[in-house]
């Protein structure tokens, strides 16, 4: 597909807008490149979330649909129609950027047949396994009963308030008055993180490997230190893989909205690049649990839920907030001493040119 090379060619990305960062998953890999081929005219397909919170595969056409794909969604999409759409527009000659885990883009290339050449271009997302729908359902209502109100957003790692390094889930739910409350939480991260609750396949999944079959490949660059020291700034750093020549055009022609480092893959490994995880013990028993209990006792014994833990997260926010605000002075220090100093040497050069 699309000129496959022998060996990917590894990077270390941030884009160059904080704010695309912030709202990314990583480090904006995926804005750069679905820029780039919405300006050409065309479609972006990716995974969002309804207004009741489901993970859904979409279509865009401008960024503000494209937008709704961005960050994290630890949970299994639904693709629907999302295949004989891309058909459809493929066969008009629209060109599409289809973003998935590694088995929906392989199951992308089966369903269509045939190779579309450079009107196709295929992202695959690292990932561990692919998280239940209805433990997330339950989970949500679970929260929501505790809160006694709506959910009104969900974020499911908030790197504004905890960076990107942590993983935590924050919740807004509406008040009748229309005020908000802000809940942070990792009970479902927790369950995510046991593997307990991906599906039976992902055990075996056969994608857990170097060569990929899209275009790009990419995911949260842990390890980032040993690769590129300096390089992270705890805002998010993208691995990009390079897989085909199609996918190093776009690259490079996405290039001057990030800033980049080449890498030795050796330097990058990800446990999803080497092997599937293992299918844990108590899996069986947590399955069993869920039918027969409610969703306090699940997060109490497997999301290690205590009535402490959400005030403790609240006290880690803050901190993290106070430090950003040092951390944003001294940055703007810097900057007004540099331009103290350029100001300093102009005015000596044009006192010194003066009779």
């Amino acid at each position: 597909m699309g000129g496959t090379m022998e060996n990917p060619l590894v990077y270390a990305v941030k884009h160059k807008e904080e704010s695309v960062r912030m709202a990314s998953r990583s480090g904006g890999i995926f804005t750069a490149i679905s820029d780039i081929v919405l300006r050409e005219g065309g479609v972006v397909y990716g995974c969002a979330l309804d207004r009741k919170f489901r993970a859904s595969h979409i279509r865009a056409e401008t960024k503000e649909e494209r937008d709704r794909m961005r960050g994290s969604k630890y949970v299994q999409s639904d693709m629907a129609d999302t295949m004989k759409n891309i058909r459809k527009d493929l066969g008009a000659g629209r060109r599409v950027l289809f973003s998935g885990t590694s088995c929906q883009v392989a199951g992308l290339y089966s369903f269509l047949g045939k190779d579309y050449g450079e009107l196709l271009f295929c992202m695959d997302i690292l990932c561990q396994g692919v998280p239940s729908p209805l433990v997330w359902e339950r989970y949500l209502q679970w929260q929501q009963e505790l809160n006694g109100m709506e959910c009104t957003d969900v974020n499911f790692r908030n790197k504004k308030d905890f960076g990107w390094e942590a993983s935590v889930e924050t919740l807004t739910f509406g008040r009748a008055d229309g005020s908000e409350k802000t809940v942070h939480s990792q009970v479902f991260r927790n369950l995510f993180g046991s593997h307990r609750i991906i599906r039976e396949s992902c055990y075996q999944c056969p994608y857990k490997e170097v060569t990929h079959q899209s275009d790009m490949t990419v995911g949260d660059f842990w390890g980032i230190d040993r690769a590129a020291p300096g390089f992270d700034d705890n805002c998010g750093v993208s691995l990009v893989l390079v897989n085909t020549k199609r996918a190093a055009e776009l690259f490079d022609a996405a290039k001057e909205e990030l800033d980049y480092v080449p890498c030795r893959i050796e330097d990058s490994m990800q446990t999803a690049l080497k092997k599937p995880v293992l299918r844990p013990e108590g899996r069986d028993e947590f399955w069993r649990d869920f039918r027969e209990h409610d969703f306090y006792y699940i997060a109490e014994k497997y999301g290690h839920y205590n009535e402490e833990s959400g005030a403790k997260l609240d006290r880690i926010a803050r901190r993290y907030k106070n430090r950003n605000k040092w951390v944003l002075v001294k940055k703007v220090y810097r900057r007004l001493k540099q331009c103290g100093k350029r100001i300093f040497n102009l005015s000596k050069k044009s006192s010194a040119s003066k009779p």
